[in-house]
């Protein structure tokens, strides 16, 4: 029997128009649609398939707003049996490793986990940091980039890939996981698992549920901080070269005063 947990998060739509908000120069969530992230559904259906390969259970994990809760019913949807939500106001504006303190603390509500799986990175952030600072928060094994996984027994086996190659992994449970684009296609969800999802637990907390002191998250406390940002510049025409024989020198002469060339 494996215990999992899945690490989800809510972010604006990547085709939505996307900018930070005026005043802390934090992202501004209700300027886009909100959806789970696609990375995240790849590490549910990952969750997923090892779950219906054997027994287990599957507890999908969120830091985020209240309307996060749209994102959780999309992962329990797909199959997911239960979750937490950690939302609090406390939490805005907080860095890689609050939000990492936030996790940990989270999945301590877990009773006896084997395995937790996450994406390599969120669209909104980019950090890519979280896993590797979460498994070091709880001292267990961090296979990251993951392209393969398969557990067999006690032992989680992964195909690392990267820019310089593919390396193979190792390792004992318990252990975290993140999961790269090429793992595998997510399930869509069902109507009788979208219905089944509304049934299914959410247990909703604050930091102060989970024993962390609210004075060590937040913006305020964040070790990096945007303290600038202006929209990007409307983009501009372009320049329209008439080929009258000569149209090849008049680009080469375009591109050296630009000096592009």
């Amino acid at each position: 029997m494996t215990n999992i947990v899945v690490l989800v998060k809510q972010v604006p739509d990547t085709y939505s128009e996307r900018k930070l908000t005026a005043g802390d120069h934090t992202l501004d969530r209700e300027s886009a649609d909100a959806v789970l992230d696609e990375i995240n559904e790849k590490a549910v259906e990952e969750a997923l398939k090892i779950k219906e390969a054997g027994e287990g259970e599957v507890t999908v994990v969120s830091v985020g707003p209240d309307r996060a809760t749209d994102a959780i019913r999309k992962a329990l949807s797909m199959g997911a049996d239960k979750a937490i939500h950690v939302s609090d106001e406390a939490l805005h504006g907080s860095d890689v490793l609050a939000t990492a303190r936030v996790i940990a603390a989270a999945i301590g509500r877990v009773e006896g986990y084997d395995l937790i799986i996450a994406g390599n990175e969120a669209s909104d952030g980019r950090g890519g940091a979280v896993p590797a600072v979460l498994a070091e928060l709880l001292g267990i094994p961090q296979l990251t980039h993951v392209r393969v996984l398969n557990v067999e027994g006690s032992t989680v086996k992964a195909d690392r890939e990267t820019e310089e190659g593919i390396t193979h992994l190792e390792a004992t449970l318990p252990a975290l996981v993140s999961v790269g684009e090429k793992i595998n296609e997510p399930r869509y969800p069902s109507f009788k698992g979208i219905m089944a999802a509304k049934k299914k637990p959410v247990d909703t907390l604050t930091v102060a549920d989970l024993g962390v002191d609210a004075g060590a998250v937040g913006l305020g406390n964040a070790w990096s901080s945007v303290v600038e940002s202006a929209p990007k510049p409307p983009r501009q025409a372009g320049q329209r070269v008439d080929d009258e024989g000569d149209g090849g020198s008049k680009v080469a002469e375009y591109l050296v005063s630009q000096k592009i060339i």
